[in-house]
């Protein structure tokens, strides 16, 4: 074998060993980030296409705003508005949550397919969607029933007033805020408490 084949040959093996590397490392630092057995997030849930997924694992060591979203309501532009989020603080640890809800007047008729392709085609919308479900009563999903309950929740408990209505949790999944349906999540009040939560580390 050549000398010219041989140095190839090495820098080959020696890329593998880096590549190897860098992937055993995000690894560790994925593992060392720890879901919260007491966050409200910890709740079983569906994906929109109907996957099963813990909220607390899977957004673990990130900031979360967690919506109730509808397509045929007054406040549906929001969509807009939580994308420019996510697509300004995605990369800094902000995770955007959808939750589609047809609780308030009907106003989110469609199937999961059809919302899917709603939010993509109208509005661009790039960050997670969970499943339909309700976010009041007795066949609320337990994270809702958790999240409106006065153990959970004692600055803000009580029932989810319209469609877009916002929880924010921390990085350890601990919540701290709530924001009304009509609060913009481009108004400063939402911004600034999104900032303040991703400064920490």
């Amino acid at each position: 074998m050549s000398k010219f084949a041989i140095c190839a040959l090495l820098f080959i093996l020696g890329g593998f060993a880096m590549v190897r590397t860098s992937l055993g490392a995000d690894a560790a630092v994925t593992a060392s980030v720890k879901a919260n057995p007491e966050s409200p997030l910890n709740e079983p849930m569906k994906t929109l296409d109907g996957k099963a997924v813990n909220p607390a694992e899977k957004y673990a060591g990130k900031v979360v705003l967690l919506v109730n979203v509808a397509s045929k309501c007054g406040l549906t532009p929001q969509y807009e508005q939580l994308q420019v989020l996510h697509d300004k603080y995605a990369d800094k640890g902000l995770a955007i949550v959808g939750v589609p809800c047809n609780q308030f007047n009907g106003q989110e008729p469609g199937t999961a397919e059809e919302i899917a392709e709603f939010c993509s085609t109208k509005y661009g919308v790039k960050f997670d969607l969970l499943e339909k479900v309700d976010v009041n009563g007795e066949n609320a999903a337990p994270l809702y029933k958790t999240l409106t309950s006065e153990e959970t929740n004692p600055k803000s408990p009580g029932p989810i007033a319209w469609n877009f209505e916002k929880f924010l949790f921390n990085r350890d999944g601990e919540l701290v805020a709530r924001f009304g349906p009509r609060v913009s999540p481009d108004s400063s009040e939402v911004v600034e408490a999104i900032e303040a939560e991703l400064a920490k580390q």
